[in-house]
């Protein structure tokens, strides 16, 4: 009876996309159990992004699965001791958290900014990622770039 799998609770898909991804990422901006507020900023997070890009085709929420895809990270390095030295270990990371870091990247970046109200802060976070800039985009980057420098201690993986 030791090793026994987690239970996934499913998660209701939210009532105004009817997608599940936005749920996730609701979930990951909620304070507190304060989920009707998190949603509140989202949606209003999303309708700035659509006044913002009249002249982009695609739709608010188009533009934030864009941006998540953006800021996913398809490597990591994870500390190994081997001896009496640790190495870097670059891994390919899990589909599940690959969106889970995304997420929590984005919304850390968006916490960071400088703005008046959370909903405007992610909607510039999101737009920045959009266009393949940002603190969460930075944060990308320089996740691939350690993984490429560690790229030798593969071999170490486990």
């Amino acid at each position: 009876m030791r090793n026994q799998k987690k239970r996934k609770f499913k998660i209701q898909a939210d009532p105004k996309f009817n997608d599940l991804m936005v749920t996730q990422f609701v979930n990951n901006l909620m304070f507190s159990g304060k989920k009707n507020i998190s949603y509140n900023i989202f949606y209003s997070a999303l309708d700035i992004v659509e006044q913002r890009t009249k002249d982009i085709e695609a739709s608010p929420l188009d533009i934030w699965k864009k941006a998540i895809e953006n800021v996913t990270p398809q490597v990591e390095v994870k500390s190994r001791r081997v001896g009496g030295a640790t190495f870097q270990v670059p891994t390919q990371v899990n589909p599940s958290r690959k969106m889970s870091i995304s997420m929590k990247n984005m919304i850390k970046f968006a916490r960071a900014r400088r703005g008046k109200t959370m909903s405007e802060k992610l909607a510039a976070e999101i737009m920045d990622a959009y266009k393949g800039e940002g603190g969460a985009f930075k944060r990308k980057e320089e996740t691939h770039r350690m993984a490429e420098a560690n790229k030798a201690f593969a071999h170490f993986r486990f």
